[in-house]
């Protein structure tokens, strides 16, 4: 991923000199085991541990020679320990390395992924009770539709990214195996007890049975929550994009005084962080797709799915830790204008109790059908003449025998639609 749409923890992670360390860590645990199980001597895991440094531009001269980044790895760890090298990788083959180590990494960025959460679930959380009886216009296929409260909207918010959390703790679970098993995952040649004591030392659990390699369904997993993920940052980041537009103007991005809107225009404020998240969102959804499709592999194992996860495992952690902080700092320092919100829920005037205007003449006598036409001829005379709703329905007839006008000024009363709004919080907020 590139450095503009990445931060330091989550890239130090996927860093070549990280993996190699792991890998390095994971021989070590490996050779513990098999020493006490005497297959190989004593004494060759702390002299490993010891005398083995990373050296990355080694181990790249060396895979260029012999096309394998295991052995070139392994070749040079045997350059400095010396001959107790060669009991290192001991009735292993390189996927229980290799899946072993991504497996660590995809945990380690997972839980960098829980913080990122839980951080926008507090901002979220305190945003939402900050707003709670901040009445304003609730939208279906972008029409005025009926009043609802900015708390509520990012209390919405608020609940999906509990959801996300979970998932991503089910997803780190899922992905939190080890793998020590041998060439096809037979144990033919290593003892089972090499692989508990690996899984130990790195907090993960033994794979119940695998191939050559750890099975992809675990990963696919996990990278499709990461696309579920990225869906609920757009969604969000989607929201405040078209509430900061000219004629709604209710949210606004933090604009910096010395911040420059258009290179053209001096007057603009573009939501541009917004905008940027919904392409990233994109990115990391469009990893999944290749995740899935690593599931299927011929026999027991081939390598079409190690190029798809050299790219996807640093390039979605990443790009996903990076979006979610930016939605944080967005979040936390955005522009909220009440006074606009109760500006534009007169924009329709008064249409937006037209439910409650159907609902009570089914009360009295109307079949609904009948009440719903009646209450749609005056909503359209409304818009066509540019006068109240107020106004029409009470100038009609056939209502006026049913209702009264103190009884339909009752109906416009805006608190109607937020009377339920503690039954919601304490739902949400619990």
């Amino acid at each position: 991923m590139i450095d503009r749409y990445s931060r330091k923890e989550l890239k130090e992670i996927w860093d070549e000199k990280n993996k190699y360390k792991i890998w390095l860590d994971i021989e070590i645990a490996a050779a513990q085991a098999m020493e006490k199980l005497k297959i190989i001597p004593k004494g060759v895991a702390a002299k490993v541990r010891r005398k083995a440094k990373i050296n990355v531009d080694r181990i790249h001269k060396i895979e260029k020679k012999v096309h394998h980044d295991v052995i070139a790895f392994l070749t040079s760890v045997t350059e400095q320990v010396g001959m107790e090298g060669r009991f290192l990788h001991e009735g292993m083959t390189s996927s229980d390395v290799l899946d072993t180590c991504l497996n660590i990494q995809l945990l380690q960025s997972g839980k960098i992924i829980i913080k990122d959460i839980d951080e926008i679930l507090k901002i979220l959380k305190n945003k939402s009770l900050k707003y709670k009886k901040t009445v304003c216009i609730g939208r279906s296929h972008g029409i005025h539709a009926e009043p609802t409260t900015f708390g509520l909207k990012l209390a919405s918010f608020y609940e999906e990214f509990k959801r996300n959390k979970k998932r991503m703790e089910n997803a780190i679970k899922e992905i939190s195996t080890c793998a020590i098993s041998g060439a096809v995952g037979t144990f033919a040649n290593i003892d089972p007890k090499v692989e508990s004591h690996v899984a130990e030392k790195f907090n993960l659990r033994v794979e119940p049975i695998s191939t050559q390699i750890i099975p992809r369904d675990r990963h696919a997993f996990y990278f499709s929550t990461l696309g579920i993920i990225a869906g609920s940052i757009e969604r969000l980041a989607t929201e405040i994009r078209n509430l900061q537009k000219t004629e709604i103007q209710e949210v606004e991005e933090f604009f910096d005084k010395k911040q420059k809107g258009s290179s053209a225009m001096p007057h603009k404020k573009n939501p541009i962080l917004s905008e940027n998240l919904t392409g990233l969102a994109r990115m990391v959804r469009s990893y999944v797709v290749p995740a899935l499709e690593n599931i299927s592999l011929w026999h027991e194992r081939d390598i079409s799915h190690s190029s798809v996860e050299r790219n996807i495992g640093p390039d979605s952690t990443i790009t996903l830790d990076f979006a979610l902080n930016r939605l944080k700092n967005i979040l936390k320092n955005m522009n909220v204008y009440p006074k606009k919100m109760l500006k534009n829920l007169d924009i329709t005037k008064g249409l937006i109790f037209s439910q409650k205007v159907m609902i009570e003449l089914t009360k009295r006598g109307f079949s609904r059908e009948r009440a719903y036409s009646l209450v749609q001829k005056n909503a359209q005379n409304a818009w066509t003449k540019n006068i109240s709703f107020y106004e029409s329905l009470s100038k009609d007839s056939l209502i006026n025998k049913k209702i009264s006008n103190k009884d339909l000024t009752k109906m416009f009363d805006i608190n109607y639609h937020t009377k339920k709004i503690d039954v919601i919080y304490k739902r949400v907020f619990k």
